[in-house]
């Protein structure tokens, strides 16, 4: 199972954006160069954040993205869908007899799996992974300065 590129950059974006002080916007090509990759591109994997309501927009010259305020506690769940949709990963591609009630034993087991997955993806917060990359940014400047 693999995720794209725009939800891997998804994620990024969304933590650098928490770590951003609160009422301040990054533009989009700082954010591309940080990634290092096409502002276009990012611009489409933006819009995408920004019509699932997880960051918003400021337009104008002093403008950019962050995070809305309200929603310091997005999941990666809630990122993932942003990106990828709300469609199941594996699908049974073998037609069933109907009249035997049979039902795909294998999609049972791969539906299972795949709720397991939500589930745990639902319950990692994107506040969290800042505050632990704040936390070592932290540490290291306290080792630095003891040196």
């Amino acid at each position: 199972m693999k995720y794209s590129k725009a939800t891997n950059y998804a994620l990024h974006t969304m933590v650098y954006l928490t770590l951003t002080p609160k009422g301040k916007s990054v533009g989009v090509e700082q954010l591309a160069k940080i990634q290092k990759l096409s502002p276009t591109y990012l611009s489409k994997i933006l819009t995408k954040l920004v019509k699932a309501g997880l960051i918003e927009s400021t337009p104008g010259v002093n403008g950019g993205y962050s995070i809305v305020s309200h929603s310091r506690k997005n999941s990666f769940l809630d990122v993932i869908h942003a990106i990828e949709g709300h469609t199941t990963l594996f699908n049974c591609s073998l037609e069933h007899d109907v009249l035997s009630n049979e039902d795909c034993l294998i999609e049972k087991v791969m539906i299972e799996a795949e709720k397991k997955m939500r589930d745990e993806l639902n319950n990692k917060f994107i506040a969290d992974i800042a505050k632990e990359i704040e936390s070592a940014k932290s540490h290291k400047m306290k080792c630095n300065q003891s040196e």
